[in-house]
């Protein structure tokens, strides 16, 4: 189950947070520099607001690796961020 439903369309999953750093794996492309929004779709369901530093495609994939920084993320956000990072499986 995705974990963040974006805002204009697809989902994503949290692969990593450190703070105001995250990392995530999504079904859309976004271009660097530009804010990506969306809505968690566990715990509080929060909107979520991401400022896109990179975006790869994944190797063999369809798939796209997101990294960027929070916007407006205050500390119950990036704590509950990082709770659902670490609450996933290996």
């Amino acid at each position: 189950m995705a974990q963040v439903a974006w805002t204009r369309g697809g989902e994503g999953d949290l692969l990593e947070v450190n703070d105001d750093l995250v990392r995530v794996r999504s079904s859309k492309a976004a271009a660097p520099g530009t804010p990506f929004e969306g809505t968690l779709t566990v715990g509080s369901r929060k909107p979520l607001k991401v400022k896109v530093a990179r975006c790869r495609k994944e190797e063999g994939g369809t798939w796209f690796v997101i990294e960027g920084r929070l916007i407006d993320a205050n500390r119950e956000l990036r704590t509950e961020l990082a709770a659902l990072v670490g609450s996933q499986a290996p």
